[in-house]
Parts: structure tokens; C-alpha cells; sequence
């Protein structure tokens, strides 16, 4: 006791006051300094609790950099940047068969709503409000189906789904920027029959389009042999004996005007219109005769 004793009077007798005082705020604040000085990165933010003021600090988040705090208060750390969460959902249809859908979720907390969030839910919101919420709205939904209409997505069904799970997510401080299915599993047994009935409808579908095109093909036909036909009647009733005369004779004038020597015969026509040959072909055709002769 007594050694003890003449330890602080050497103590004091040698340290000032005031520097005692500058040491043990130094020790202090090197065992304190995690809940004294607080640093928040980028893309995070910070919900300050204050156990004897308060609690909760709703109305304020701390942004980035560095920040001092009283040491009996404390900052919980939330990442504010765009986060994605894989998760698989099991759910029944209406039949009451299993379909298991591989999901990722984009999301990112609300920063001005971080304080309620904090006090609501807490930093494990994902598996607490997130999750559950898309789990509830696709079991709703999907338990009205078949697993064809499912597996298909017949009507845009998954994709209204996802729609309204982004909406009601949104509602609980957290926004959902996507929801991506990656995959849609059933039963081996009924996949293969409905993987089976898409290729044979694909089947149908293709002979359907032929048969269309072949009769679209046969009806472009009739209306081209119909406009044919029209077309010669109607030719056939303008083409009088008058008006194959004037082209005759216009014919005729025509080839009357040409510079080649020609052999022209009267009267050897019904009509009686001169023929006119062309001389020189007279003459190649004549030679051969000759020769034949000789």
C-alpha cells in the first residue's frame, strides 16, 4: 500500500496535471477511436444510434467520409450502390405440380429512408422484406396456372408478375431496379410432353403457312387468267377487218419508204394489199434452187 502510495506521489509531483489529462484522453481514444471516428466509403451510407437521446436517428443519415461520434453512440453501415441477390422460389400450380424458378434480383435501398429501414427491418432487409414479398406475389399468381401457360410465359404471365412484384417491393423502403427468371424447372415427365406438343404445334404451324401461301399462289393465278382473258376479249372486239386494213396499209407505206430493193407483187393478197419482198432475199433463196437443178 505504502509502494503504491509513493508511485502517485512521484507521479504527481513530476507530471503536470494537464498533461496527465492529455495522456489519458490519448489512451482513451486509442481504446474508443472504432466508436469515436467512423469512416463510410464510397456508395454507403450511415443510420446513427443514440442510446440515451433518442435511439434512432431517422431524419439524418451520415454521407461519406469521416465522422465523430459521442463513444456510447454507434453507426450502422448500409451499401447504397446496386446490389444483385440470386434466390430460387418453389411454387405449385393449379394442378398442384412444383415449379422451381431461378431468380436475380437488382436492388438498392432508399438512402433517404435508411434510418426507417434501420429501425423497421434492420440490414438484413433482403431475406426479410424482398424475398418474401416476390415469393408472395409469384405463389399468388402462379397458383392459377397450368404449367404449360408457366413454362411458356403465355400472355406475357411471368413478366406482369415481375411487374407487380418490383411495384409492391417499392413500397417497403427498397427499390427493385429488375427481376431476372433464369430459369424455369418442372417435372422431367412434364417438360418432355410439353416440350413434345410446342414442336409438334411449330409443325402444324409451318404446313398451315405452306397451305396459305399455295392458296394465295392458286388465286393470283385465277386473277391473272382472268385479266387475260378479259384482255382478249376486249381486243378481239375492237379488232374489226377496217382496222387490220389500216394497219395493213400503214404497214405496207412503211416498208414501201425503206432504201432495200424489193419485188413487189400486186393482187396477191385477199385483202388487196401488195406483197413486197425484199429483193436481195429473193435472190439468196433463188441460188439454192439453181444449184439443186444443175
Amino acid at each position: 500500500m505504502k509502494f503504491w502510495q509513493r508511485i502517485h506521489n512521484h507521479i504527481s509531483l513530476k507530471i503536470p496535471a494537464k498533461i496527465a489529462l492529455v495522456i489519458l484522453a490519448l489512451m482513451l481514444l486509442i481504446v474508443l477511436w472504432k466508436r469515436v471516428i467512423i469512416y463510410i466509403e464510397a456508395g454507403e451510407g450511415g443510420v446513427l444510434y443514440r442510446p440515451f437521446d433518442g435511439g434512432v436517428v431517422t431524419d439524418h443519415i451520415l454521407t461519406e467520409g469521416v465522422h465523430f461520434l459521442f463513444p456510447l453512440n454507434y453507426a450502422a453501415i448500409y451499401d447504397t450502390r446496386v446490389q444483385i441477390i440470386r434466390h430460387e422460389f418453389d411454387v405449385l400450380t393449379n394442378r398442384g405440380l412444383p415449379v422451381t424458378l431461378k431468380v436475380a434480383v437488382r436492388y438498392r435501398p432508399i438512402f433517404e429512408l435508411l434510418g426507417v429501414l434501420h429501425q423497421k427491418v434492420g440490414p438484413d432487409y433482403p431475406n426479410r422484406i424482398i424475398l418474401p414479398q416476390i415469393e408472395s406475389v409469384l405463389r399468388k399468381g402462379l397458383g392459377n396456372h397450368t404449367p404449360e401457360e408457366i413454362y411458356t410465359n403465355k400472355g406475357m404471365l411471368l413478366s406482369k408478375l415481375i411487374a407487380r412484384a418490383i411495384e409492391e417491393v417499392g413500397r417497403k423502403f427498397v427499390i427493385v431496379d429488375d427481376i431476372v427468371i433464369r430459369s424455369v424447372s418442372l417435372p422431367s415427365g412434364v417438360r418432355t410432353a410439353i416440350e413434345e406438343k410446342l414442336v409438334e404445334e411449330q409443325h402444324f404451324l409451318a404446313y398451315t403457312f405452306k397451305l396459305k401461301a399455295e392458296q394465295q399462289e392458286a388465286e393470283r393465278k385465277r386473277i391473272e387468267a382472268a385479266g387475260i382473258q378479259d384482255y382478249a376479249e376486249k381486243i378481239n372486239a375492237t379488232m374489226s377487218d377496217r382496222v387490220l386494213r389500216w394497219h395493213g396499209i400503214q404497214a405496207t407505206k412503211d416498208l414501201a419508204s425503206s432504201d432495200n430493193a424489193k419485188v413487189v407483187i400486186i393482187g396477191g393478197q385477199k385483202d388487196g394489199l401488195p406483197l413486197m419482198l425484199n429483193a436481195g432475199d429473193w435472190a439468196d433463196n433463188s441460188e439454192p434452187e439453181q444449184q439443186d437443178k444443175q
